[in-house]
């Protein structure tokens, strides 16, 4: 009788219970889903988890040990409790609470080792466990020495995962393996039904390390053979090639330019000169601060295209910001880019504005100058995706604060012509998202390090607000102290505010980069730990300080509900210094330059994204008075969310922050359009770990993919890069 494979579905082989709890958990429904269900971690039956490595929020599996077990009557409700208090073999401590409580104080007791699986949470500041699932310890010689841990779910636990995997794994025949059998002796690989079994049920050390190393290549392999397949492919629709021409717009622009350019601009500068006259398309990333002159390389790129006969376009994420820029690249043209006025020069292009809200006269001429070729410049948001929105031949995407489009947004427009464009992307924070595209291969980066002209130093600082209240009272003081300075203030906070006292919905929480609104309450006091309150809004705070710790000084609201004509009059108003403290959402993320602001304030300050905490942080610091930044939050000590703020503090270099992203927040669904970190389409592959893997693959895959193109001599590992990328998310592959 012949085994199951891999596309066994899992009813036919575990029954029907067991196969509905692991799809409707987990979406797992084949055998195959399964065993690519590694486990997390192991743990050796003879040593109890160290308790200091559990994270907040996670659904965690430890091996402890009870010290005591007390029966306590419940405050809020009718019944009994049981507070257990579990330690590890350094002493350290965990609370877990028992609902019926009755019914297991003779089950759980003082002494006994057992497995306990929930969802770590906080109450009273510490971390606890509530009504967790759990399983004695059996003491049994014939049991393999480690027990594999699994991301689990509630009413799912580890150690039912881990039977399931046994039943499939006692009866699955060895698959075809994909790799290649030299090299897996090159690379000293075992075969990939022996990984499959020893990832899952280790003898030793050295039989999971090996395991997870081969299906370590397995990913590495697929991702790296479908991006050299595209790349190959992308050969075919090749961009225009757009050499520097002497005595060009390019030239003139150079020599009206009233300020040297830097060393850094001239070298990234180079870079992209020479990207944008090959026919290759150009996929190059700019990281610099803010302010430390990207706008000035792009638009020196953009000249190059111009005097190729072509066009570019810059697509920014609000209209604020598309409008700035608008105006700034008509400032640094001057003449070169009022084609068709009066005062024009004689080589001059047109800079045009595109956005939604735009009169229909006013659009409808924007339209005509992208479609006819009169605009070299298209300047716009959303508005330059819409399928009514043609280019006479474009030849450059620049697409500004990269981290605020969608993967789809950001390559509607490389899709039109009968070539590719090429694309440049500026940013002052990579996103996990970019670095991990960056780490495959399918990026080039160019750095603009130096310290802009004229930007003063910002120091940076964590109040734990929830540790040290007293923190928090110095907050409100530092504001006053920059105030009674001649200097103004940013307060941002995660949310507008105004739905009475209910928690945050989708639409007020005005971005996609806060991260922990799903964190358990710090400090609720409840029996059951209760839910984190929803995150602070600007419509509640700012009454509160202006009648309290802020009385007698000027605040203003700033958010993105407001109409856009009370938006321009409140932002005048603060440029103007008729403001003193401004509270506002992430509106002032981007598009803001106020050089008498010198200090920015950020409530809850763990519920964004590091690149939104670099972003607002520098929105002070760029006159000539020292800037200062507080990252309010009342997370405790030795949580992710507060190495993610410690890191902030730490830094001011983007890529060093976008590394300690990855590190504490994976890298992302590289294969796919999100963006968060929060989860990958590779199970095992780490970019931070294994960057001398992906470098080994994907020398592997050029050769193969040379000499194949279409893989029609490796079937297997045609079917390897279906089942690590698939078709679909091959899609994102070379979508920046």
């Amino acid at each position: 009788m012949s085994g199951i494979d891999l596309d066994t579905p899992l009813q036919g082989t575990l029954g029907k219970k067991a196969a509905d709890a692991l799809a409707a958990k987990l979406d797992l429904h084949t055998v195959g889903d399964l065993v690519r269900h590694y486990p997390r971690r192991y743990v050796d039956r003879g040593k109890l988890t160290d308790i200091a490595g559990l994270e907040l929020g996670e659904h965690a599996t430890v091996v402890a040990q009870v010290h005591t077990a007390t029966l306590r009557t419940m405050r809020a409700r009718r019944g009994q409790l049981l507070a257990v208090v579990i330690r590890d073999e350094r002493g350290r401590e965990l609370s877990c609470t028992f609902f019926a409580g009755h019914k297991l104080q003779h089950v759980i007791k003082p002494g006994m080792r057992a497995l306990f699986s929930g969802k770590v949470s906080i109450f009273n500041r510490k971390l606890q466990l509530t009504h967790p699932e759990f399983e004695p310890l059996e003491e049994d010689e014939n049991i393999r020495p480690f027990v594999s841990v699994y991301p689990a779910a509630d009413k799912l636990p580890s150690w039912d995962i881990a039977r399931c995997v046994r039943i499939v794994l006692d009866q699955l025949d060895d698959p075809t393996d994909p790799l290649p059998a030299q090299i897996r002796r090159a690379e000293g690989l075992p075969e990939l039904g022996r990984a499959l079994r020893r990832i899952h049920l280790p003898e030793t050390e050295a039989d999971h390390h090996a395991a997870r190393a081969r299906l370590v290549w397995d990913e590495a392999m697929g991702v790296q053979l479908a991006l050299a397949v595209r790349r190959r492919r992308a050969v075919e629709r090749p961009a225009a090639a757009s050499p520097v021409r002497a005595g060009g717009l390019l030239d003139a622009f150079d020599a009206a330019l009233p300020f040297a350019l830097t060393a850094g601009q001239q070298a990234v500068g180079a870079e992209i000169a020479a990207d944008l006259a090959r026919e290759h398309p150009m996929n190059r990333l700019v990281q610099g601060d803010v302010g430390a002159g990207k706008t000035v390389v792009a638009l020196r790129a953009m000249l190059q295209v111009v005097d190729g006969g072509r066009q570019a376009a810059m697509l920014a994420p609000t209209e604020v910001l598309a409008a700035q820029h608008a105006r700034s690249l008509r400032a640094l043209l001057g003449p070169l880019g009022r084609a068709g006025e009066l005062d024009s020069a004689e080589r001059a292009t047109k800079v045009t504005l595109l956005t939604g809200s735009l009169p229909t006269a006013a659009r409808r001429q924007a339209l005509l100058d992208a479609q006819s070729g009169a605009a070299g410049i298209v300047v716009g948001t959303h508005a330059l995706i819409q399928d009514t929105v043609g280019f006479a031949d474009l030849g450059l995407v620049v697409v500004d604060e990269q981290h605020r489009f969608g993967v789809e947004q950001r390559d509607a427009l490389r899709g039109r012509g009968e070539r590719t464009p090429h694309l440049l992307v500026m940013t002052a924070t990579p996103i996990p998202r970019t670095v991990a595209m960056t780490v495959y291969g399918d990026l080039e980066v160019s750095a603009l390090r130096e310290l802009p002209r004229g930007r003063s130093p910002i120091a940076t600082t964590v109040v734990p607000a929830g540790e040290k209240p007293a923190w928090l009272e110095r907050v409100w003081k530092r504001i006053r102290e920059e105030v009674a300075e001649g200097h103004q203030v940013y307060i941002v906070c995660p949310r507008v505010g105004g739905e009475n006292g209910k928690g945050a919905s989708a639409a007020d929480l005005e971005d996609a980069d806060l991260i922990d609104l799903q964190d358990p309450d710090i400090g609720a006091d409840s029996d059951d730990g209760g839910q984190r309150r929803p995150p602070l809004a600007v419509l509640d705070v700012a009454p509160g300080l202006a009648e309290g710790p802020l009385q007698g000084l000027r605040v203003g609201i700033l958010h993105g509900k407001l109409p856009p004509d009370e938006k321009d009059t409140v932002m005048r108003a603060f440029e103007a210094g008729e403001i003193d403290v401004l509270v506002a959402t992430t509106v002032v993320e981007v598009g803001v330059d106020v050089p008498n602001a010198t200090a920015m304030v950020i409530l809850d300050a763990d519920r964004f994204g590091l690149s939104q905490l670099h972003q607002l942080r520098g929105r002070v610091g760029r006159g000539s008075a020292a800037g200062v930044c507080l990252l309010v939050t009342d997370v405790p000590s030795g949580t992710t969310a507060r190495e993610r703020l410690d890191a902030v503090a730490g830094t001011t270099d983007g890529f060093e922050l976008a590394r300690l992203d990855l590190e504490l927040r994976r890298e992302g669904d590289v294969l796919g359009a999100m963006q968060s970190g929060r989860r990958s389409g590779l199970r095992l592959l780490s970019l931070l770990r294994h960057e001398k893997i992906i470098s080994a693959a994907r020398g592997y895959a050029t050769e193969i993919v040379d000499r194949d193109p279409d893989l029609a001599e490796h079937p297997g590992l045609a079917l390897l890069v279906d089942e690590v990328v698939g078709e679909e998310q091959a899609e994102y592959l070379d979508k920046v």
